[in-house]
């Protein structure tokens, strides 16, 4: 495979959404559910760590891939958020096979980066697009409007645009680069009204005698942990925010223009969902409902996105931080025992009839290892930034224990259930999260101070 890339230009697509799209997503993605179900054949017999990994990265970035997606049985779909939750550091060059890894990366990045923006041209700005044909995608929400889509977006068209700035690039990442911000440039202005639009949507909540700004005051809007169906959670306004500083770090909305219609900056908006979060001393996780015990009111989800709402210098956002941290650490419901696996949520949420049936616990009672790296990785922000080494052991500890379930299950798992186990139900038989492997890798090398593989070195293309 040559190192040159050559972006083609794309053909016309057409974006649906409404009662009938809806139905025809659900029945394709009712097939897949079945088809994974039925069909999915046993994984392959590797053990050694780096063997899983070159594996990994072979399905994840296969030249007939049309989208990044995860191995898991709804991967025939494509999730606009993933690009802020789980794929951050596809272009980490640590984390780059060689130069022919690093060309299907890029150019399968690019792939899923321009669609997302002609769905946002079309005004299709969901949780979920279903692709039905010939070039025909349908918008659907599980199970309500999304508050990280675009941020979604934003982080793919970042991490384009980011991808010459570590060392030791591969020409790939470059060309990559370039093609970013071609990218922005000719979807800048469909981004920015976007963005306008998520701003005018949020909605007042009084408490306290003091007025705050929600994206989910009256209603649910759903995040990586969207099934709960809880309005006033911490983590879908901490996307918003995120959302409103990216778009102004890629110069795609001045920061005026959205002080307009918040009615104050960016600074006061997000220390207004501090107090009104951590009020209580930790971060709780939704303000909806009535609240229990500290241990039953926060969730993993907290920590947020790769560079998003925690921004650790701060003295008073790092006690919140620890203190959230503390009770989920401390607390045994939170971890599958003789663990550093931290599930979920202290608690099974709230689940709707279809979790029931197919999938129990997903949002709630079982690990997610992307969350366990993102959980390690903020720790290490905390440490950084206080100058200590107060969780550095316990981010250690979290990755070396994702290493022996990746290597016990033959890949590196989208859950892990209560018991340590594979997450099998019904309908759900487990999956490998191939594209999230990365992401690990490039935490690793932070936590422990060197490569968890080294590649063998060859030329920079």
């Amino acid at each position: 495979m040559s190192s040159d890339i050559s972006f083609p230009s794309h053909r016309e697509n057409r974006f649906y959404q409404g009662a009938a799209a809806t139905f025809i997503a659900n029945a394709l993605q009712a097939v897949n559910f079945l088809g994974d179900r039925f069909l999915r054949q046993s994984q392959h017999s590797f053990s050694a760590i780096e063997d899983l990994y070159r594996h990994s990265m072979d399905s994840a970035f296969s030249v007939t891939e049309s989208f990044l997606v995860t191995g898991a049985p709804h991967a025939s779909a494509y999730y606009p958020r993933d690009f802020a939750w789980f794929y951050p550091d596809v272009l980490d060059p640590e984390t780059i096979m060689d130069s022919q890894d690093a060309v299907r990366r890029a150019r399968l990045l690019e792939k899923s980066v321009r669609l997302l923006l002609e769905a946002v041209r079309a005004d299709v700005i969901t949780t979920t697009i279903v692709p039905a044909g010939r070039g025909r995608y349908l918008g659907v929400n599980y199970f309500s409007r999304p508050s990280d889509t675009l941020l979604g977006v934003l982080a793919g068209v970042q991490q384009m645009i980011s991808g010459e700035e570590r060392a030791s690039s591969y020409l790939a990442m470059s060309q990559c680069a370039h093609a970013g911000r071609l990218l922005l440039t000719e979807y800048g202005g469909d981004l920015k009204r976007a963005i306008l639009k998520l701003a005018s949507e949020l909605e007042p909540f009084d408490a306290d005698g003091t007025r705050y700004l929600l994206c989910d005051a009256s209603g649910p809007r759903s995040a990586a942990t969207d099934t709960r169906a809880e309005r006033r959670r911490f983590v879908t306004n901490a996307c918003v925010y995120t959302t409103f500083v990216w778009g102004v770090q890629l110069g795609i909305v001045e920061e005026n223009e959205l002080k307009r219609l918040l009615g104050r900056d960016l600074a006061e908006y997000k220390s207004g969902l501090l107090r009104l979060f951590g009020k209580n001393g930790y971060i709780r996780h939704s303000l909806d409902g009535p609240a229990g015990s500290p241990a039953s009111s926060v969730a993993l989800d907290f920590v947020s996105v790769h560079r998003g709402f925690w921004n650790l210098n701060d003295a008073g956002e790092r006690a919140l931080f620890a203190a959230t941290a503390d009770l989920i650490i401390a607390e045994p419901r939170f971890r599958i025992p003789s663990t550093f696996h931290f599930l979920v949520s202290a608690e099974n949420p709230r689940n709707k009839m279809i979790h029931k049936i197919a999938a129990p616990a997903y949002q709630g009672r079982s690990s997610w290892p992307t969350f366990n790296v993102e959980f390690a990785d903020r720790m290490l922000d905390f440490d950084e930034f206080s100058g200590s080494d107060t969780y550095r052991a316990c981010a250690q500890g979290i990755l070396k224990d994702i290493r022996t379930a990746t290597e016990v299950h033959g890949g590196y798992q989208e859950l892990i259930s209560e018991q340590g186990l594979k997450y099998r139900t019904w309908a759900y038989k487990g999956a490998v999260a191939h594209s999230w492997f990365p992401r690990f890798l490039s935490v690793w090398r932070r936590a422990y101070g060197t490569p968890l593989l080294h590649w063998t070195s060859e030329p920079r293309q």
